[in-house]
């Protein structure tokens, strides 16, 4: 006997927020929202990949091209259009992702650490998607049972976060040129 394949719902998402998590020291909380909605879904990530995704929630364009700028770039480069990310599971906090490329009549399906699915999404206008049983699941309450929206306040702290620990980086590397880059930026930061 044939099974029917049933097409499992899928729920788009996009950034909402991204945090320091002090649960966690030396990691961050990217929070993906539900568009349309207010389920969200809290994804742990590094440090690097926080600042990666804090430059495109900013529009923030670096003087060199960062890798997942540089992965983008040969994607249009090949002629290949980067269809989706999809969250597809979750193991023990650890999201699972895939991102879906077309090249001609084929579509490739590539395994991705979901920040850089996120990020490359981000950086491509690609949708974020997500199986909707398994974002029941991993889901966290709306606050005050309202819609959750970054508020300009909060992105400028995000940016500063991010670019004082790009200016940490820097210096750490003994990169004075982009070290001056990112102190410029945060000055810019606080000038009326």
């Amino acid at each position: 006997m044939e099974e029917e394949r049933m097409e499992r719902k899928k729920t788009e998402l996009h950034v909402s927020s991204l945090s320091n998590n002090y649960a966690q020291p030396g990691t961050y909380t990217l929070l993906l929202t539900e568009t349309g909605g207010k389920r969200r879904l809290p994804v742990v990530i590094g440090v690097s990949e926080a600042q990666t995704i804090a430059l495109e929630i900013r529009g923030i364009q670096p003087p060199r091209p960062l890798t997942h700028m540089l992965f983008a770039s040969v994607l249009d480069a090949l002629g290949i259009r980067l269809l989706r990310a999809l969250i597809y599971k979750a193991d023990r906090g650890v999201f699972y992702s895939y991102i879906y490329l077309r090249s001609n009549e084929v579509i490739l399906r590539v395994d991705s650490r979901t920040s850089d699915a996120v990020a490359l999404c981000m950086r491509m206008g690609a949708p974020i998607l997500i199986y909707d049983e398994l974002l029941q699941q991993e889901c966290v309450p709306p606050l005050n049972d309202e819609p959750v929206e970054i508020t300009e306040e909060e992105r400028r702290k995000q940016n500063e976060a991010s670019l004082k620990a790009a200016l940490q980086k820097a210096i750490d590397e003994e990169d004075y040129e982009q070290a001056a880059l990112l102190r410029d930026r945060l000055k810019q930061l606080h000038t009326p």
